[in-house]
């Protein structure tokens, strides 16, 4: 194809994606679509609620690929028929060896984290035996739905997770008669394990239907416990309150610190007990913290777009920010698409001339959505088009599809290994703030959500340098603040690679953590929080690229948290501590409104 039909075929590709925004974002229902549109919308919406907004279009297509590429590649099918053969030959000689006096460790081939059959009982015959099958047909399954010649790499990593999804479900620790644990205790209680087992099954199917909080959230109360570092709510606008908190100690350094939450979760998340409350840390290292508390979108706020959580949200508290303390410049934090956020706000501000950030924090942020957590393998477009027929029908993504989606993608420790404890063990669970926080959902409004899947995720505009902010595209390149971008080794949302790639969209000088755990309790890393590490280095402006597991090697874990050096980081980028400004500032337009965690918060 000559240039100019590229060029052609390009802005083409472009006006459709733009029309497709336009046409699915903010839409109402009674506009400009076709009674043989609504008609095929309100079918998709149905099909959604059915099945918990998963797109069979999506899951099929993605099969029907593997599929068909398997069937023509009788390498591969060679391959896996001897290794079929060679598993089953390994099956029998570990049988034998079991029922003989040396009975063998079925967790010897487990995926590293995986603990289903690490326990002692799991030793003995014939338990070990059909453990070790199960992990076998896991690997077959694991080698059959990878590298398939042809086969794209989504559709690739789709028939991956569901194999693995489908397996899991009959793992055999989670059957009675199959896992030597459940039976120990049953034999042990004459049975009353199964008895509680039931009653909490019960318990919490009712709680479900009845839309009440998951047992034991209760004891953790917003304002009471947690959330409860001491501030006011200096601002409030149609999408965010903006929360000033009271100063820990007698001088803070005059820059203050502005964090910018993703709107998916409620921002308590940064300030959850006094004990591992990053808000009330930063305050005890003397910094001026202000948050963005994001409201809970309703079926009224269906047309409220991306950039409006800029305008709504992050710009009103830089401003709030500097009124109040008197500062020239911020430092700017945001956290999951809160970060996704503030990178596109300090490029908008970067090309615009706007000098009002010192510097700039990501925590499990991503900028270029090329490689996938777990939770978005299935989003193409036609699962955008699915989510958006039911978007469209409510006017918002519901918080149930987004816990769900949560869940799936961690399914051994969110649903199997919990519906052990509870309803096999027939023990309690006794939420931690983490849990209870999660349980607090949000929702997300229509038009910003599929304008993030499009834009965003399915397209990489902000990567590609095609985002456009005011009406203008803007550039990640012209970032140049130091910046300090945090990852987590298990992050199901923001893989860890995914985030390194801010070093090559940006020659700003980055320090870049890598630290264990997931998403948030990665991110949740306070002092003295136990068997925590974290690898740290920076790359200076002008260094050559180094690629992210190189990087990994060459860099030894420290052992402890990563607050206390990020703490650090900020205060040499900050100015010689003065007296704390107040809290609120009327003469500024700002007054005090209320004491935090402020209104929006409490929105169910």
């Amino acid at each position: 194809m000559p240039p100019v039909a590229l060029v052609h075929s390009r802005d083409a590709a472009l006006s459709r994606n733009n029309k497709a925004v336009a046409d699915t974002a903010g839409v109402n229902k009674s506009s400009s679509d076709t009674a043989f549109q609504v008609l095929d919308r309100a079918a998709h919406a149905a099909m959604a609620h059915a099945t918990l907004g998963l797109s069979p279009a999506a899951l099929g297509g993605a099969f029907f690929d593997w599929w068909v590429h398997l069937v023509f590649s009788p390498g591969k099918q060679a391959d896996l028929a001897r290794q079929a053969i060679t598993g089953a030959a390994d099956n029998f000689a570990f049988a034998a060896q079991s029922a003989s006096d040396s009975p063998g460790d079925p967790s010897e081939h487990a995926l590293p984290h995986d603990e289903r059959f690490r326990a002692p009982d799991w030793r003995a015959f014939p338990f070990n035996v059909c453990a070790h099958n199960f992990l076998s047909i896991e690997r077959w399954w694991e080698a059959a739905t990878t590298n398939v010649r042809g086969v794209s790499e989504g559709h690739d990593d789709m028939a991956n997770f569901t194999a693995r999804q489908l397996l899991d479900t009959v793992a055999p620790s989670n059957f009675i008669g199959t896992n030597p644990e459940v039976l120990a205790r049953t034999r042990a209680e004459s049975g009353a394990n199964l008895a509680r087992g039931y009653a909490n099954l019960i318990a919490d199917l009712t709680r479900a239907r009845s839309g009440t909080p998951p047992r034991g959230t209760e004891a953790f109360k917003v304002g009471e416990k947690v959330a409860v570092t001491p501030g006011k709510v200096v601002l409030r606008t149609r999408l965010a309150e903006i929360i000033q908190y009271a100063p820990a100690t007698d001088r803070v350094h005059p820059e203050p610190i502005v964090i910018v939450p993703a709107w998916i979760m409620k921002y308590y998340i940064l300030d959850l007990s006094p004990a591992n409350s990053l808000v009330k840390f930063l305050t005890q290292q003397g910094f001026t913290v202000f948050m963005v508390s994001w409201k809970n979108p309703g079926a009224e706020d269906r047309d409220v777009g991306f950039d409006d959580y800029r305008t709504e949200g992050v710009l009103p508290a830089i401003k709030v920010a500097t009124a109040i303390t008197g500062a020239r410049k911020v430092h700017a934090v945001g956290y999951c698409l809160g970060g996704t956020l503030l990178a596109i706000t300090a490029a908008a501000m970067a090309r615009d001339g706007d000098e009002r950030l010192a510097s700039l924090s990501l925590f499990a942020a991503q900028v270029d959505f090329t490689e996938a957590g777990e939770m978005m393998l299935f989003i193409n477009e036609s699962q955008v088009e699915f989510l958006e027929d039911m978007m469209w029908e409510r006017g918002y993504l519901d918080s149930r599809q987004m816990a769900g989606a949560f869940q799936i993608s961690r399914s051994n420790d969110m649903i199997w290994s919990r519906s052990i404890h509870d309803y096999l063990m027939g023990e309690q669970s006794f939420p931690i703030d983490l849990m209870a926080w999660n349980a607090d959902a949000t929702r997300m409004p229509f038009r910003m959500h599929s304008q993030y899947l499009r834009s965003l995720f399915l397209n990489n505009d902000l990567a590609e340098g095609r985002f456009e902010v005011a009406g203008r595209p803007v550039a990640l390149p012209d970032i140049r603040l130091p910046l300090f971008a945090v990852s987590t080794e298990r992050d199901h949302v923001a893989p860890w690679h995914s985030v390194f790639k801010l070093h090559l969209l940006t020659e700003a000088p980055i320090t870049f953590v890598l630290t264990n755990g997931g998403h948030n309790a990665g991110i949740l890393s306070e002092p003295g929080h136990p068997h925590r590490h974290f690898r740290m280095a920076v790359r200076e402006h002008g260094e050559t690229y180094n690629d992210p597991e190189k990087w990994r090697a060459e860099h030894v874990p420290n052992e402890g948290s990563w607050w206390p050096a990020w703490s650090t980081w900020l205060a040499a980028r900050s100015g010689e501590p003065v007296p704390p400004p107040p809290l609120g500032d009327a003469s500024a337009g700002f007054a005090a409104i209320e004491d935090a965690p402020g209104r929006y918060v409490f929105m169910k």
